[in-house]
């Protein structure tokens, strides 16, 4: 299957933000406008209906089958094409891994976690946990990805969600100046040694600076089990995860919620 080849294997080694380290970027729609109603190249129509013809809009097989989104499946011609042929950056957007998974059911079972909160989703993906949290009543979202394809599939999953589109920053956000968040959630981030390490020093000046409350969800990988981060992790929630999940993702049976207390 060219998807676990091609796409999966950087989750568990090198990737996405390794790629934000030389990135730059943008804020799209910070008034609630579509993104494909602004400026630039990756914000054309013709890249949303790619998206719409080659992803199956799902919300079976994980933990929050409340939300929607439009992922790759055994069902969509690119799971079984090699991966080079994908026209576009690689979609890492396109699966709901494992530790988003945790944090989106975990605020969707617990809203008074998020509510009336500002949240910031870091490597947002496609954008669940920060759909999560606007469905629990968050006052304030930001997702940030650094891919701009995965700008659209986030404002596509809010459309399939019946939610206004909210604010997209497609940078990276661990080179701007930090802002204030009552809440940071990240899912599925420690993937590498070295990106780990930057996550680390920037949760805790968020956590130092702002008091910022910081939940982290990972199914166990060895990058964020084997770091020095653990050593300021409190467990907050364990989940099984389903068998599709399970499938997609090398074996891996759970994936839990960490407090982070610096």
């Amino acid at each position: 299957m060219a998807l676990s080849l091609g796409w999966k294997a950087p989750r568990n080694g090198c990737g996405l933000l390794l790629q934000a380290m030389r990135s730059s970027g943008l804020l799209l729609f910070p008034c609630g406008r579509c993104p494909w109603r602004g400026a630039g190249s990756f914000l054309d129509p013709e890249i949303k209906a790619f998206l719409e013809e080659n992803t199956e809009v799902t919300s079976s097989g994980s933990l929050t089958p409340e939300i929607q989104l439009r992922l790759l499946t055994p069902r969509c011609k690119f799971w079984w094409e090699r991966a080079d042929l994908w026209p576009h950056s690689d979609p890492y957007w396109a699966i709901y891994w494992p530790g988003g998974q945790a944090l989106s059911r975990y605020l969707l079972d617990n809203p008074d976690v998020v509510r009336g909160k500002s949240v910031l989703d870091l490597g947002s993906g496609c954008g669940a946990t920060a759909i999560a949290a606007k469905m629990s009543g968050a006052s304030r979202i930001l997702a940030n990805d650094i891919d701009p394809i995965a700008g659209m599939a986030i404002t596509l999953n809010c459309e399939l969600n019946r939610l206004n589109p909210f604010p997209i920053l497609i940078q990276n956000i661990l080179n701007l100046e930090q802002d204030k968040w009552d809440l940071v959630v990240l899912g599925d981030m420690f993937y590498d040694e070295n990106l780990a390490d930057s996550l680390h020093q920037w949760l805790k000046k968020c956590f130092w600076t702002y008091r910022t409350r910081v939940l982290i969800g990972d199914p166990g990988r060895p990058q964020f089990s084997g770091h020095s981060i653990q050593h300021h992790l409190h467990k907050v929630v364990e989940y099984s995860l389903l068998e599709p999940t399970r499938q997609e993702n090398s074996g891996l049976t759970t994936s839990t919620v960490w407090d982070f207390q610096p």
